[in-house]
């Protein structure tokens, strides 16, 4: 073959070559310049071979609608395959992702492989479920555990719903929670140090549980519940939608305690907590929560 024609042919070899697959770091920082096209772009082949991180990433753009149009089916498919591969960011937000739209059950079995790996938002929802036995055997102890470790790691919702708990775990049982949960940190692996990590590209928040219940114990007579004036209220739960919160005050309405009380819907993050009142002082406040028949506990009005 003369020199002209192995030139020629080498030049084509290079153009018929498969361009180099680019990174998921490049479809992040694609992402972080608001092309989104162009990261799922970069991301697809990639998660297509089996790269984990990828997977997720395209996860969250379908999650999210950025660069393709919202497809929670696709989504989900995308953070399984990565969650199978041990993502721990893809099992949560797989796990809160299914937890949200009803599947609880397999919703709280990735939410579990995460929370063993001490991951926060996996720890408080699958310690609040824990706590308060929805849809998993109930243990309060390794429930507050798990709540308590998610607080520690600096969790706005843990910590608010660590205070919940306080009011409603006896002291011997929080001191065995505390002694569990430093043990968990203690045995827990390390998660593995993966070079050149990519940041995430969302972060998925959690649902913040409902509240942790208990059965109301027999309690010495209450003051009076008195007049309805003050700045206190009671809380009877947290619920991740208001109707749900509207249907929880209908069944307690006609109780005589809060008679003359009006319901309050308040917002707390991805939460409506409903709270009744007004009752002039905390001791007014318990004294209605003894009479209610359900958990509930005293808070100021702001």
């Amino acid at each position: 073959m003369k020199a002209k024609h192995l030139v020629a042919a080498a030049l084509m070899g290079l153009l018929a070559a498969p361009a180099p697959a680019q990174s998921v770091k490049a479809g992040i920082e694609a992402w972080q310049k608001a092309d989104y096209s162009g990261a799922v772009a970069i991301w697809r082949p990639l998660a297509d071979a089996g790269d984990a991180d990828a997977q997720f990433n395209l996860g969250q753009a379908y999650r999210l609608g950025r660069g393709v149009p919202i497809d929670l089916g696709v989504a989900k498919v995308f953070f399984e395959r990565a969650a199978k591969a041990g993502h721990l960011d893809a099992a949560t937000t797989l796990g809160l992702l299914l937890f949200q739209n009803g599947d609880q059950s397999q919703g709280l079995k990735w939410l579990r492989q995460a929370a063993d790996q001490g991951e926060p938002r996996a720890l408080l929802v699958y310690g609040t479920a824990l706590y308060n036995g929805d849809g998993v055997t109930q243990d309060k102890v390794l429930g507050y555990a798990f709540v308590s470790r998610a607080a520690s790691q600096g969790l706005g919702p843990a910590k608010e719903t660590l205070e919940q708990l306080d009011q409603l775990i006896t002291a011997a049982d929080r001191q065995q929670a505390l002694a569990l949960a430093r043990m968990k940190v203690k045995a827990s692996p390390s998660a593995p140090v993966k070079a050149d990590r990519p940041v995430r590209t969302a972060q998925a928040k959690p649902p913040v549980p409902k509240p942790a219940a208990a059965k109301p114990k027999p309690a010495p007579p209450r003051p009076a519940v008195g007049a309805a004036t003050g700045n206190w209220r009671i809380q009877l739960g947290a619920f991740s939608q208001r109707a749900a919160a509207e249907a929880m005050y209908r069944r307690v309405a006609g109780k005589g305690a809060l008679a003359g009380r009006s319901p309050a819907f308040v917002a707390a993050g991805q939460v409506i907590r409903l709270q009744v009142g007004p009752y002039v002082s905390r001791a007014a406040a318990l004294a209605a929560c003894g009479s209610v028949g359900t958990s509930c506990f005293p808070v100021q009005a702001n």
